[in-house]
């Protein structure tokens, strides 16, 4: 600021809100005066032709004039500014008019004028800041709200398990190649000798299948297998549909991958994945897959869809390669299976499951929901555990309704102790050595065809029908024939497959929260579920929900146990079409 001219400097300060220039000149009355008589020349406030000098002021009258002047509109600025401290000098300076005074007030104006611009400029700092943070406070309000509701999924991370370490450079093959299943005489002449050299246990007297195989019914059937049974047919029946190979994460996944022949004009073919269990095979799916495929063949006319199925192996069942590593287990396997659909030139597809395939595809639809169109199980993984779920036990026998079970969960859970406790317990048995130490039994399997049949085929009765324990046949032959049941036997058999399969009972219990569904993430996909009457445990609609949050069809199939697709394939396609179909309207 000049003190030859304060009026011209000080001008742009008062044009951002302090009192006018007009004021502090006015203001500052005769002591102004006698300041610019003795500096004349450099001390013009304004143009001489706009404003006079204030030498015109110089009279008595004119002073007390201009005084009183000043009193006023400093007084009235005083009071609309508060009382700033600057215009009470300014008031003093007009009262007193001496030149001294003005020498005293204008350094002091100078500082309240620089407090005064700094004040205005933290206001107009703040007059920008305070919108900007409210804008920052409410995005990450609305951001934290939708993450509430955000999907959450489970990670699908990267795996290893060819032998010894994942090699650092060249990239993995991912050819697709065709296969085809082959068998020697030489294979089935170590075959026929050691079902010769087999011993038998007799059983106890009317205890049928309650003791597990009985050792009576296994002769016939170990009979039927060397003398009758044609594993040359049956390699042929095998490869009846196309087989491949792929290698992902170090090992070969193998797989059937079936495509309809004609499509209709207006139906749409739709990708299905189906993933099998434990005691079976992909060799499940050989009944269902033709009415899947060509549904108009076989009176499926009421659907407008059309799938190309493709039934993978798990990694350590039949011709897939086993893991080398450990820690194999259901996110592995779902890991594997969206990457081999992936390499198919799949971007969105349908999944179906039982047993470890329920397990397997779930995880899928919790990995990569973007990529499953809907989620299809005849068998549904949930915790019993919980007070939510004890009370629901408790007031289910007496009120259902209260609690959202249908008369038939009712008769199909109750008397809960029985069928929920007993019968597990007495089912599970395998489960607890698989889970815990599956090579020292697996070696005993591994060995003897006539212990793999005999423990494999129990399987196949008791999960059928539970009434079939009474049988001394187990009504095996009642629901398969021996071929059928013999060639998903040999599949272990020739493979070596069952202590590897056997395996995948133990990476997967020692984990939490175990196979199936991690509840704390939930089934957010269309979700379709067909429960069989016959299934070793009965999941009501009302229990899934708390796990699979969107449920389009929920079917009580009117007979058929475990084995769905084996056992009951025409009822199986005609939910999993009816599922599909309620999704393709959503």
């Amino acid at each position: 600021m000049s003190l030859q001219n304060p009026c011209s400097d000080l001008g742009f300060f008062f044009s951002l809100g302090s009192p006018s220039l007009s004021e502090v000149c006015l203001a500052s009355g005769s002591g102004y005066a006698n300041v610019w008589q003795s500096n004349r020349a450099e001390t013009t406030c304004s143009s001489p032709t706009t404003h006079p000098p204030l030498q015109a002021l110089g009279t008595d009258v004119h002073q007390k004039q201009a005084q009183e002047f000043a009193r006023e509109s400093v007084t009235a600025k005083e009071k609309a500014r508060g009382g700033d401290t600057w215009v009470a000098l300014l008031r003093a300076a007009a009262i007193q008019g001496g030149p001294d005074m003005w020498q005293e007030f204008l350094p002091n104006a100078w500082e309240s004028l620089l407090s005064r611009i700094r004040s205005f400029e933290f206001s107009q700092k703040n007059a920008v800041l305070v919108p900007v943070a409210a804008l920052g406070v409410g995005g990450m309000l609305v951001c934290w709200l939708r993450s509430r509701h955000k999907i959450k999924t489970l990670e699908m991370g990267d795996g290893w398990w060819g032998s010894g370490e994942r090699p650092l450079k060249g990239k993995e093959d991912e050819s697709i190649r065709p296969f085809k299943i082959e068998t020697s005489d030489k294979e089935i002449e170590d075959l026929h000798h050691r079902l010769d050299q087999a011993r038998y246990a007799p059983p106890l007297e009317g205890a049928a299948f309650h003791y597990g195989f009985n050792s009576n019914y296994l002769q016939k059937v170990v009979a039927y297998w060397r003398n009758q049974f044609d594993w040359h047919k049956q390699v042929e029946v095998l490869n009846k549909y196309p087989h491949f190979l792929t290698t992902i994460e170090g090992i070969n996944i193998h797989f059937i991958h079936v495509k309809p022949s004609y499509v209709p004009h207006g139906r749409a073919v739709q990708p299905l994945l189906m993933v099998h269990g434990w005691p079976g095979s992909f060799y499940e799916f050989y009944k269902i897959i033709p009415l899947l495929t060509e549904p108009a063949k076989h009176g499926l006319t009421e659907g407008d869809v059309v799938f190309e199925v493709i039934c993978p192996s798990i990694p350590g069942y039949g011709f897939s390669e086993a893991p080398h590593q450990k820690g194999f287990d259901t996110v592995a396997a779902a890991r594997i299976f969206h990457k081999l659909m992936n390499r198919l030139g799949f971007k969105e597809y349908y999944l179906q499951g039982g047993d470890w395939g329920s397990a397997i595809t779930t995880n899928m639809a919790q990995m990569l929901p973007q990529s499953v169109k809907g989620l299809h199980l005849n068998m549904v993984f949930i915790a019993m555990q919980g007070l939510g779920r004890m009370i629901s036990v408790m007031l289910g026998a007496y009120v259902p309704w209260l609690v959202g079970l249908t008369r038939e969960d009712v008769r199909r859970v109750y008397p809960f102790a029985q069928k929920n406790i007993y019968n597990i317990l007495r089912e599970s048995g395998y489960l607890h050595i698989q889970a815990t130490k599956p090579d020292t039994a697996g070696c005993g399997l591994n060995d003897s065809p006539v212990g793999l049949a005999a423990y494999i085929l129990e399987k196949f009765s008791t999960w059928t029908d539970n009434s079939f324990l009474d049988k001394d046949d187990g009504a095996l032959e009642s629901k398969y024939s021996l071929d059928e049941l013999l060639t998903n036997v040999m599949i272990y058999w020739v493979t070596s497959s069952i202590v590897s399969s056997m395996r995948f009972y133990k990476e997967n219990m020692s984990k939490f929260p175990g196979p199936g569904a991690d509840p704390r993430l939930g089934v957010h996909v269309p979700t379709g579920i067909a429960a069989f009457p016959q299934e070793i445990t009965h999941t009501p609609r009302t229990w899934a929900k708390d796990v699979f949050k969107n449920i389009v069809t929920y079917s009580y199939m009117p007979r058929g146990g475990h084995f769905a697709a084996f056992q009951e394939p025409k009822l199986l396609a005609q939910d999993i079409m009816h599922f599909v179909r309620k999704v393709e309207q959503l």
